[in-house]
Formats: C-alpha cells, sequence, structure tokens
C-alpha cells in the first residue's frame, strides 16, 4: 500500500540556454503571446539545429509544480491539514533569472539566481548557469518541514515538498528530514522528482524505489487529466 506520493517529469529547472529568449514568450499550453510574434518572425530564421534545440526546450518544464498547486488548493479546500513549499522561478524582463522557494503559508526566499561569474569559489553551490543559495533554502524550509514532521495532529498531514531535485539535494539537512519524513508514519509526502537525466541522484532513486510510494509520470498530454487520479492516491495514503 502506498504511503506517499510522488510526480515525475522532466525537470523543470533546466534551460536550453540558446532558446530561453524564444521560449519565454510560450504559455503554459506553448501558445504564443502577441509580444512574441516578432521573437517568432526571427526564431525562422535560425539554422535547422537551433529550431530542434528549441523544440527540446518546449519538453523542459511540463507544469509539475502548477499541477501540485492545483492538487494543493484542492486538498486545502477540503479541509485536509496540509504544508510545504513548492519551487516558483523568478523572471525580469522576461527572462528567468533564478528560483525562490515559497511555502503554502506564504513565506519565500530565494534558491538560486543566474551569474554570470564562471568562476566556481569553494563554498559555491551551482547547477548550469544558476548559483544556489543554500542558506537561504536551509533557513526557510528545514523548520518547516521538521514542524510538519513532528505534528501534533491526530490525523495524517501532508507535506508539499517541490522539489527534490539537484539544487535542493546540496543540502545534507534536507536529505536527512526528507528521509526520516518517509519512514515516519503520521505524514504523506506529495513530492516532485526530475526523470533521471546524467548521474543518478541517490535520494531521488531512493524515492523512486520504494514500495511505499506511488509515481506519477507527469507530461504535457496529461497533465491536465491527471488531477482526480493524484488526488484520489493521495487520499488513499491518508487511510
Amino acid at each position: 500500500m502506498s504511503r506517499h506520493v510522488f510526480l515525475t517529469g522532466p525537470p523543470d529547472n533546466v534551460v536550453v540556454s540558446q532558446c530561453w529568449a524564444w521560449a519565454s514568450h510560450l504559455s503554459w499550453d506553448g501558445t504564443v503571446h502577441p509580444s512574441g510574434t516578432t521573437a517568432m518572425m526571427e526564431l525562422n530564421k535560425l539554422l535547422s539545429h537551433r529550431l530542434l534545440c528549441f523544440e527540446m526546450m518546449l519538453e523542459y518544464g511540463v507544469g509539475k509544480t502548477t499541477l501540485i498547486q492545483k492538487v494543493t488548493q484542492a486538498l486545502k479546500s477540503s479541509g485536509i491539514p496540509i504544508d510545504g513549499f513548492y519551487t516558483e522561478e523568478v523572471r525580469e524582463g522576461g527572462r528567468r533569472t533564478g528560483f525562490d522557494v515559497v511555502t503554502l503559508s506564504g513565506n519565500r526566499g530565494p534558491l538560486s539566481r543566474v551569474s554570470s561569474d564562471s568562476s566556481t569559489s569553494r563554498r559555491e553551490y551551482r547547477v548550469g548557469q544558476y548559483v544556489v543559495d543554500l542558506v537561504s533554502f536551509e533557513q526557510l524550509v528545514l523548520p518547516m518541514l521538521r514542524n510538519v514532521s513532528h505534528g501534533g495532529d491526530t490525523e495524517k498531514r501532508i507535506c508539499v515538498i517541490d522539489e527534490i531535485g539537484k539544487m535542493e539535494l546540496f543540502s545534507q539537512a534536507f536529505i536527512q528530514v526528507v528521509r526520516q519524513m518517509l519512514a515516519g508514519s503520521g505524514t504523506v509526502v506529495l513530492g516532485t522528482i526530475p526523470i533521471p537525466k546524467g548521474k543518478p541522484l541517490d535520494l531521488v532513486e531512493e524515492i523512486r524505489s520504494r514500495k511505499d510510494v506511488k509515481v506519477f509520470s507527469v507530461s504535457k498530454e496529461n497533465r491536465n487529466s491527471i488531477l482526480q487520479d493524484i488526488l484520489a492516491a493521495v487520499e488513499s495514503c491518508r487511510k
């Protein structure tokens, strides 16, 4: 029987840098905003390998965070105790400049920002062009997760963890807390994990292989129809 629910899909924080300026003119379903018309005209002039790169960009960011926010709202409206955090991209001038962590109680802090400096210091954590603000992440997320896992509610609480990816996994304390939550019996974890790409992430593979975890694979084709299945799985985990 499943005790936790995870959504998986291509990692939302992967950016194909050649094409990002063009992708910023697309909406969630891939349609072009009016402001993107000029950009799309210019895009048609690009070489074929860049067009292929653009098509690859559309496969990234299938909407795991958007979907988990919809699940969260549905659970909240049913009066189910829920806490946790999601990751939200930060944009300036139509360009993605980083990611913030946002708790369900409304607190916000930086997770990462784009850095133009390619040099890496010993204490700097990087994922591609992004420098991870580990201190900010841990100060915001760890107390909240520990509070959820040690809550005294008689009914099982739900903890949203969006996501367990490369940036978050620089934190050993975060890894420890997540493992404790998965092993405990009082909390249902509703989380997101990326599809394996490159070197496996140990905690992600642990989660994927757990017999008490139900994993939903999210794609552009099913993201609008899978909501009720996820809600049903979460409700089953709470029994």
